[in-house]
């Protein structure tokens, strides 16, 4: 009976999550500081930290609910080729 084996799967680098993790941070920072220093009125700033901020929490919502889509999908294709093989064998002696 052949069984279904994961494929060796490689995570991301140290290297590669630290330049993410920096370039958020740093333009994240930076739009902040802009938004601090733009010569307008309080509550003009206070609209732009506010959009900010929503902007950032849709972004990192989107982006988990995608990860988790595609890893849902991996895993019932997972379970599906299980399946397969496991009537493939059953049909094969």
């Amino acid at each position: 009976m052949t069984q279904y084996v994961n494929p060796d799967l490689q995570g991301d680098s140290p290297a590669w999550l630290s330049f993410i993790w920096i370039a958020f941070l740093v333009s994240l920072s930076l739009l902040l500081l802009g938004i601090y220093f733009i010569p307008v009125n309080w509550w003009i700033k206070g609209y732009l930290y506010m959009g900010t901020l929503f902007l950032t929490a849709s972004t990192l919502t989107l982006s988990k609910s995608l990860r988790d889509k595609h890893e849902h999908e991996r895993l019932v294709n997972r379970v599906k080729h299980a399946r397969t093989e496991q009537v493939l064998s059953k049909y094969e002696s």
